[in-house]
This record gives structure tokens, C-alpha cells and sequence, in this order.
């Protein structure tokens, strides 16, 4: 039996920039999904996950989309046929300690989860940004999510008190030493995160519509001065304003982390939330609310809505000796607003899938 742990990911700054070939900061999480596998002789694959019925295919059968968890399991043997490896039996099983709905990628750990445990039992030859290739190409062509790269080279890159600097044009990742006295607060909404809606694919269209506007092969092309020059219509051009705006405060954040400086990191956030909210239009009025809170608790550096928003949950970055009293004054004051009691889970940067890569 072998057993590899994918973790999810929180995105800390670079919100919808991945497949604007721009650049993103994420943390891989203490959370995410274990699965334990083997080969079998009986033909068959097998996987299971508790509180869902398991799911039985014969090796040879074509796989299809069902819509249902195990897409992004078999999407991973879909995607592995395709590139001509050949996929026998195998039982898998998975647990997860990810909250779901909260936006923090349970889907690419699981595919990172399923390509690691493949790439182990059949010996192949998979470089960790191969592994983490795979696992978007899974989401995007057999799940139909047309996700960028950085939700699983998150959980394939991660190291413990590290954040992750992916560029997404180089597509080259660092790891940046996380500051010392800080950890990660995430608070979900209740109201769960979802990104097969029409929302996702229409702001990726917008963004590609900016683009083509303004004659660059992607917003990453732009800058702020640019942008402001160009008469673009209102809803394109706040759209770019978001993607432009992300990427500028990604290339700061990071001189903000090697610096060590976590309060201008957190001012950082902030404003990525409020671009959120008046530009891009991917949050919700109870993600508004947690930022609104969260930011005025004593301690608090920042927050912003974490993952593709309409919904999920937010981030903080909170000074370690406030945290647990940050923790009670979101929570008791977020239920007293909205009605919604919810919950806030520590979380501090951690390795990922294939720490030592």
C-alpha cells in the first residue's frame, strides 16, 4: 500500500492572474487529502472516499464525466491514457481533513494526490511541474474547469513557512521564507465556494477581451499607467484593472516577505480584496463583511477572499500573539451581523506532495 498527502492551498495574493499569464503568491496548507493506493489484478479501478459511494471502472473503459468527486480522480487516468501511459487496475482511497466549500483546492490535491500515487505505483517519469501539469490538464479537459496552474503547483511545491511565487508566464516557482510571528487565519463565509457556474468562465473571457483590446498577448503586458491611458468600456476595463492591479501588488508582496514585513504585506491583501469587490466582482457580501471584520481586529495585518471567490472564505494574516483573540472578536461579530456561525481554522504554511522537489 502506498500512501502520498496532497495538500490544498490558500491563496494569499494573485487573485485570477494564473491564467492571465501573471504572477501569484499561495501557501501550501497543514490540510488536504491522504490517499492510499495499490495496483490490483482484477481489472478494475477502485476508488472510494468516506461519505461517498465508491466507485467501480473497469481498467479498460473509457472514462467520461460524470460531474461527481470522482472526476477529478479519474480525470487523472483520462489524462494519463492520453499521453499514452498506460493505467491497470488500481484501488485508491481518500480521506480529507480540507473544510468543504471553503475554496481552498480540495480538487487539485486530489488530483495531485491521484497523479503522485500513479506516478509511484507505475514507475513513471513525472518531474514535479509535470505532476502538477497533469493535474491541471485533468480539471481543464476532462473536469471542464478552465483553471490556471497554480491551485496544484501549490500543493505539489509547497515547504513548510514558505509562501509560493509562481509566474505563471515563466511558469518557474520559488519559495519565499514566510515572517516569523505570523500565521494564517481562514474564515469560511457559509456559503460555499463553486466554480463550475458561468461566473469563472465569463470573467476569464472578459480578461481575454481586455487583452485583445488592448494588443497584448495577456494582461501581464500591462501596467496601471497603461491601462488608465486606454479607453477600454467600464466592465472590461475594471476587469483588467483587477488583473493589472493583482499582478503589480504580487512583484511588491514579495519584496514585502523577503523584507520580513508583514503589516505591509497585510495592507497588500487588503487592497486585493477591495479590487475584488469593485472591480472583479467575485465576492459576496458576507466575504465583504469577514474582510470588514477581520481587518478591524487588533493584530490583524490583512484579509482578502481566498481562491476564485463567489463565495469560499477568506484569509488573514494575523501577528501570532493576537491570534486567538482575532479568532473569537471574527467570529462572535461576523454571527451577531449575519446570522451565520461559522468557523476559523489556524493554518501555517506546509509542504507539499513533493516537498523536497
Amino acid at each position: 500500500m502506498t500512501r502520498v498527502f496532497a495538500p490544498g492551498r490558500v491563496e494569499l495574493l494573485g487573485n485570477h492572474t494564473d491564467y492571465n499569464e501573471g504572477v501569484v503568491l499561495s501557501a501550501a496548507l497543514d490540510l488536504g487529502i491522504a490517499v492510499n493506493g495499490a495496483l490490483s489484478d482484477d481489472g478494475r479501478i477502485v476508488i472510494s472516499s468516506e461519505g461517498f459511494a465508491p466507485v467501480e471502472v473497469p481498467a479498460g473503459q473509457a472514462l467520461e464525466r460524470t460531474g461527481e468527486w470522482s472526476d477529478y480522480a479519474l480525470g487523472v487516468v483520462a489524462t494519463l491514457r492520453a499521453m499514452g501511459a498506460e493505467v491497470p487496475g488500481f484501488t485508491a482511497q481518500y480521506a480529507s481533513t480540507l473544510p468543504a466549500g471553503a475554496g481552498l483546492s480540495s480538487s487539485a490535491a486530489m488530483e495531485v494526490g491521484t497523479a503522485v500515487l500513479l506516478r509511484e505505483l507505475l514507475g513513471l517519469s513525472l518531474t514535479p511541474l509535470e505532476v502538477a501539469k497533469l493535474g491541471r490538464r485533468a480539471e481543464n479537459e476532462f473536469v471542464g474547469v478552465g483553471c490556471g496552474l497554480l491551485d496544484q503547483v501549490s500543493s505539489v511545491f509547497g515547504r513548510r513557512q514558505h509562501a509560493i511565487y509562481l509566474d505563471c508566464r515563466a511558469e518557474t516557482v520559488e519559495r519565499i521564507p514566510f515572517p516569523a510571528g505570523v500565521d494564517l487565519l481562514i474564515v469560511q463565509s457559509g456559503v460555499a465556494h463553486a466554480l463550475k457556474g458561468g461566473e469563472y468562465d465569463e470573467r476569464r473571457a472578459q480578461c481575454f477581451e481586455a487583452a485583445r483590446r488592448l494588443g497584448v498577448p495577456a494582461l501581464r503586458d500591462v501596467s496601471s499607467a497603461q491601462l488608465a491611458a486606454a479607453a477600454l468600456p467600464d466592465l472590461v476595463g475594471r476587469r483588467a484593472a483587477h488583473i493589472v492591479g493583482e499582478n503589480e501588488r504580487v512583484f511588491a508582496a514579495v519584496e514585502h516577505l523577503r523584507a520580513g514585513d508583514a503589516a505591509a504585506f497585510g495592507r497588500l491583501m487588503t487592497a486585493s480584496h477591495e479590487s475584488s469587490r469593485r472591480n472583479f466582482e467575485n465576492s459576496t457580501p458576507q466575504l465583504d463583511a469577514l474582510v470588514e471584520i477581520a481587518t478591524a481586529q487588533p493584530g490583524v495585518y490583512g484579509a482578502r477572499l481566498t481562491g476564485g471567490g463567489f463565495g469560499g472564505a477568506i484569509v488573514a494574516v494575523v501577528a501570532s500573539e493576537a491570534l486567538e483573540a482575532a479568532r473569537a472578536g471574527i467570529l462572535a461579530a461576523y454571527e451577531a451581523r449575519t446570522g451565520i456561525a461559522t468557523q476559523a481554522i489556524v493554518c501555517h504554511p506546509g509542504d507539499g506532495a513533493l516537498a523536497d522537489a
